[in-house]
């Protein structure tokens, strides 16, 4: 994919044509080193040049150079911002984008294939893998090192250590 998706915009704010963003990133200063980024909209890809970037209660306020109004900023709502794969930060080892992982195979450390990797949410310590089989099955796995043994992007697939917790039927009428 030749584009991430860093967040999406979600409101104006005051009257000079700023925008509210929810950022997409674990490190929300990561809008201060950008100097453009795509708009995007079921219709349009537009680039827009980045004038001003402020935070306020984990969301990112974007002034565009261009858009002066706060009508101007009103037609951005809804729209997603995206950048080009190539100015995207590095990351640490075992950290991975989100839009890479989507789609992986995921595999027990038995060989038995647990489905798709379908989507990805935060609970705040860690992320969660939804896993989802032909039969639209879902399984959710934590993204602790304890679980995730092994992320192989070029050949798609994710190798997991399950462990499955016995309660005795005495310990269950308790």
């Amino acid at each position: 994919m030749q584009y991430l998706e860093i967040g999406q915009i979600v409101n104006t704010f005051g009257i000079k044509g700023m925008v509210k963003v929810v950022p997409y990133t674990d490190d929300i200063e990561r809008f201060d080193d950008l100097k453009k980024v795509y708009v995007v909209n079921k219709k349009t890809r537009r680039e827009y040049e980045i004038q001003e970037v402020k935070y306020h209660k984990n969301m990112v306020l974007i002034k565009f150079k261009g858009i002066e109004k706060v009508e101007e900023a009103q037609n951005l709502r809804n729209s997603y911002l995206e950048i080009d794969r190539k100015d995207a930060k590095p990351l640490e080892e075992g950290v991975y984008y989100i839009v890479d992982l989507l789609g992986l195979e995921v595999y027990t450390e038995e060989g038995k294939l647990l489905g798709k990797i379908d989507d990805i949410y935060n609970t705040g310590s860690n992320d969660i893998y939804v896993v989802k089989d032909n039969l639209g099955k879902q399984v959710l796995l934590p993204a602790i090192k304890e679980v995730i043994k092994q992320v192989d992007l070029e050949n798609k697939k994710i190798i997991v250590h399950i462990c499955l917790l016995y309660t005795s039927p005495s310990l269950r009428d308790m």
